[in-house]
Parts: structure tokens; sequence; C-alpha cells
């Protein structure tokens, strides 16, 4: 499987940076006509009934001793986050939410360490030093950056990354027996009913008001569609093979399509830019390295001898 070498992980963790990099826009799109909780929901009702056909074909994989993990996959790892970033964006800008969300690393390194003892190399970390800075420097640079927007909405987006941090350190322990298709569509069987149950008591008659309400409802199903369920898929496979903290650093990467999407869109890069991104990279590099540099072993050789 392709996920079992070096090139379709990093190609996994690219594909899904484009993906989440473009949720927010669409996140904002939709903002224009439904509220930030109607937001969230449509969001998880789309993914939920794109997995359902899934679903029904792995139920007969739900095990009881599976149920407990498979909960905090579902609701501490996709539901939870979709109202927290939804809320978020009412007050915050897209370029804040990007940078907060690059904490998401951090969390998941210091929960795994806390609760599921997982092991980590030294330039792991400095890996991880390296794609925060990459990432707050490339953001920093950006022109949409208002840092007068951090506020109490920006505790929102802090709480999402501690739950995608729990969310990855669980699956990798607890639910690695399973594939990425079935871990998805078992924990999104659960939301369904919680997510639509919920729309269907709000006032959705306020948000078709606006003539527009079709489109921004489309922008919301195909963030479900694509930016939940497949991006999903995506992780839960791809944490099957790698250690979470490389699978999270994902977040230090979304960054450089931003910037990618503003010079398409007619803006200008910058050296400084080339820098932060090379500097991202070199981070997620060192976070996926499964052993110390072949020039350490070297150098310690060359000590012994002397």
């Amino acid at each position: 499987m392709y996920l079992e070498k070096r090139w379709g992980q990093y190609a996994t963790l690219i594909l899904l940076a484009f993906v989440w990099g473009s949720s927010f826009i669409l996140m904002k799109v939709g903002l224009k006509s439904f509220t930030s909780s109607q937001a969230a929901a449509i969001r998880i009702v789309s993914a939920s009934l794109a997995l359902m056909p899934l679903s029904m074909r792995h139920i007969k994989k739900l095990k009881r001793k599976d149920l407990k993990s498979l909960l905090i996959a579902g609701f501490i790892g996709s539901f939870l986050p979709a109202f927290l970033f939804t809320k978020a964006q009412t007050r915050i800008d897209s370029s804040m939410a990007g940078m907060l969300n690059s904490l998401t690393p951090m969390f998941t390194l210091f929960i795994g360490l806390a609760f599921y003892k997982i092991k980590i190399l030294r330039l792991q970390i400095v890996g991880l030093i390296l794609g925060l800075l990459g990432a707050a420097g490339l953001i920093a640079t950006g022109n949409d950056l208002n840092m007068s927007n951090i506020n109490s909405y920006a505790f929102f987006v802090v709480l999402a990354t501690m739950c995608y941090g729990t969310n990855m350190n669980e699956i990798k322990a607890r639910l690695s027996h399973l594939s990425g298709i079935q871990i998805t569509s078992l924990s999104f069987m659960f939301l369904l009913p919680v997510a639509l149950g919920y729309l269907l008591t709000t006032d959705l008659q306020a948000a078709m008001i606006n003539e527009d309400w079709g489109f921004h409802l489309a922008a919301l199903m195909v963030l479900g569609v694509i930016g939940t369920a497949l991006a999903m898929l995506l992780m839960n496979s791809l944490l099957r093979h790698v250690p979470p903290v490389f699978a999270s650093s994902v977040t230090y990467i979304i960054p450089v399509f931003a910037i990618s999407w503003g010079v398409i869109d007619g803006e200008t890069i910058l050296p400084v830019h080339i820098a932060f991104m090379a500097l991202i990279l070199f981070g997620v590099y060192l976070i996926n390295t499964k052993g110390k540099f072949k020039i350490v072993g070297h150098l310690r050789m060359l000590r012994k001898r002397n």
C-alpha cells in the first residue's frame, strides 16, 4: 500500500493540507446565511450521509471494545471541532484561525506523552519547533493578519486543537487494528442522529431569507463531503502508518496553501514566504524521521576512534 512508503505519507499529508487549507474559505461562505451552529451541523450531516454506505458495509466490524475509542474519534475528533471552528470564525479571521490551528502538533505531543506514553526523538522535537515557527512566520507576513482579532473566541480554536491531539493519539493507540475507512465510517455513524436532530431544532427559515442561501448551503455540503468525510478517511488511514505527531504536522503546511491561493489570486509572493515554506517542510521532515541523521552516527564513530 502507498501509505507504507515514505513518499505516500508525504503526498497524503500535502493533500490533506490542501483540502483543509480550503476549508476556512468554505466555512466563511457558509456563515453568510447560516449560524455557526447550523453550519457545523450541516457539515457533519453531509459527511455522515456521504459515509453511510461505508458505515453499513463495515458495521459488522463494530465491536464493544472499540466503542469508546470510536466515540472519541467521532465526537472529539470531528463533531466538537466542527462547532468550535465555525463559532471561532464568527469573530476571528481565517489567518488567525490558521495560526492557532498550528498548535495541533504541540498538543498531540503533550497529550501523547502525558496519557499515551508515546516516544519521541530529539530531532522530532526540533522539527516541531521549526514547523511552528515557519507556520507562524508565514501567517504573520500575510496581508490578512489582524492582531486585534485575538479575543476570547480564539480559545475555541485552541480547544479544537486539543481535541485533534486527543483524537490522533486515541486512534493510534486503540484503533490501529481497524482500517481508516472502518474508523471513519463507524465513528460518523454515531454523529448523524445527533447532528441532524440538532439541525432540525434550529430556525432554518431565517437562513433562507438570504437569496444566495442555496450557494452557501452547497459550500457547507462540499466542506462536509470533501473537507470532513474524505479528509478524515485519509487522516485515519495515515495514522495507521505514522506517529500521531507527524500526522498532526499537516497544520504546519496549511498556511503554505493559503499563500499559494493568494498567488493565484494575484498576490505577490516574497522571498521571506519561500524561506518560511522551506522551514516548514524541513521541520515536517524532521518530525517524520525514524532515527537520527547518519552524520550524527558518523561523528560519534569518529569520537570513539579518537
